[in-house]
């Protein structure tokens, strides 16, 4: 039998309603039964489009009229909203953003884990959703004297400019424009990625939103960086708060910000933030979450799922700099932290340090190689934490938890299809959950974050 041939074309001009959001934030609707995805678009909206790609079972489309708006829609407050790629939803009320966050993860636990029963709670959304990320990454561009500094559009390396990012905290804002105004001032040459030529690349400002401590990382196309005594000695007269000043080197093509080389300017190698009661140390490359308000909001759930009496052994998997396993440790008897970054394994033992926490130990290596190492062990703890990067848990660590014979397996997630694959497993094994709570980390984005936890059948 022949292959259906796709009902549109690109160039095509197609009327569709569309029912859902993707989990990139998209519209999703039917066309003649052909799957079409169009961006900045609402579930319930009926529109016309103009198909912009093709493949063999979906396309791409751009609206071109709005034919019945969804009582959703709200106007943007973002001027450069639609070409951005920093926010895909600003365009959705936030109640309805949370709700269909809520779908996507349950979504996800229908379609991909076969878990229908398991019962998705509403988002934990924010009160005043804005303004909210202690971490900018900001690339340059520019030539024949021009300094561009912004984020990059949707899908492409072309630097979109702004003067005030409505998700950044404001410091941050005012960090960028500082350095942006110095390196024109000063003829520093903004980095040209086609030709791989030019100095500064990116800048990187973290805030601790609680401490007020404010960090610059200017990443740099190589060691050379003109005017730097006059740069940091202007840094420090124009931004408020600014207690560490990097230069970071990074000379190869690619899409990854940092280097693995850094250069402190001026001041303290690192900056402070807290989390609840836990205060902690974070350097250029420190993996800590972006939004401290909803971070706290979260470690309170997965506080809530540990059940936690202040005797159990629990087990911090995937730990990065010991956030979540020091945020527990006042309730536990002993925390064992495993990251597979050893700049991060420092810095978590720097924590617990800082925090006089001394029944928190870390291991360095990946979790699928130490976990078994610890099952071969004999070791049996009573709670496992995992907070894995988006592709979720290796089948190895998963194993080897398993084998420990844990009570609790408390799982944290900002990926809803790698959790929903991982709860189908754990369930093979004798692991289940009932509930999954998402938090929402990133307003006015389609990331949203999960936290669930899986108790041993029987």
């Amino acid at each position: 039998m022949p292959k259906q041939k796709p009902p549109v074309q690109p160039g095509d001009r197609i009327q569709l309603t569309l029912t859902g959001q993707t989990h990139t934030g998209d519209g999703v609707g039917k066309y003649d039964g052909f799957t079409v995805f169009v961006p900045l678009t609402v579930a319930g909206e009926r529109v016309e489009a103009k198909v912009t790609k093709v493949k063999k079972t979906y396309a791409h489309a751009r609206m071109e009229a709005l034919l019945e708006a969804s009582p959703a829609r709200v106007d943007a407050p973002c001027p450069v909203f639609e070409r951005c790629g920093g926010c895909q939803i600003q365009h959705i009320a936030y109640p309805a953003q949370l709700e269909a966050k809520r779908r996507q993860v349950a979504n996800a636990f229908a379609r991909i884990g076969g878990l229908e029963e398991v019962k998705v709670l509403p988002v934990l959304g924010m009160d005043q959703p804005w303004n909210y990320r202690n971490k900018a990454q900001v690339p340059f561009s520019g030539r024949r004297g021009r300094v561009k500094a912004g984020f990059f559009a949707a899908g492409s390396h072309e630097v979109v400019e702004f003067e005030h990012c409505m998700i950044q905290q404001p410091e941050n804002d005012r960090a960028i424009q500082r350095v942006r105004e110095l390196v024109k001032e000063l003829g520093i040459p903004p980095y040209n990625e086609q030709k791989h030529r030019g100095i500064v690349r990116h800048t990187v400002v973290r805030t601790g939103v609680n401490t007020g401590e404010v960090m610059v990382v200017l990443v740099t196309n190589g060691l050379e960086l003109p005017h730097r005594k006059r740069l940091v000695r202007e840094l420090r007269e124009r931004i408020p708060g600014l207690a560490s000043v990097v230069q970071n080197i990074q000379t190869k093509r690619t899409n990854v910000v940092l280097g693995p080389e850094n250069r402190l300017l001026w001041g303290e190698p690192v900056i402070h933030d807290t989390i609840g009661h836990v205060r902690f140390v974070i350097s250029p490359h420190s993996f800590f979450q972006i939004n401290p308000e909803q971070t706290e909001v979260l470690y309170e759930q997965v506080r809530r799922y540990a059940a936690l009496s202040g005797r159990e052994t629990v087990i911090d998997a995937y730990c990065g700099i010991g956030t979540i396993g020091l945020y527990l440790a006042q309730d536990a008897a002993r925390i064992l932290g495993v990251e597979s970054i050893p700049q991060a394994v420092e810095d978590a033992r720097r924590n617990a340090e800082l925090n006089g926490i001394d029944h928190a130990t870390f291991t360095a290596g990946p979790a699928e190689e130490v976990m078994p190492r610890w099952a071969e062990e004999g070791l049996h703890p009573n709670v496992i934490v995992v907070d894995p990067p988006r592709k979720g848990c290796a089948p190895e660590f998963l194993d080897a938890a398993v084998r420990t014979d844990p009570d609790r397996l408390v799982y944290v997630s900002c990926n809803p299809a790698t959790l929903a694959r991982d709860a189908a497993y754990l369930k093979e094994q004798g692991y289940v959950n009932r509930q999954v709570q998402p938090v929402d980390m990133f307003p006015h984005t389609s990331h949203v974050e999960c936290v669930t936890v899986f108790r041993k059948q029987g």
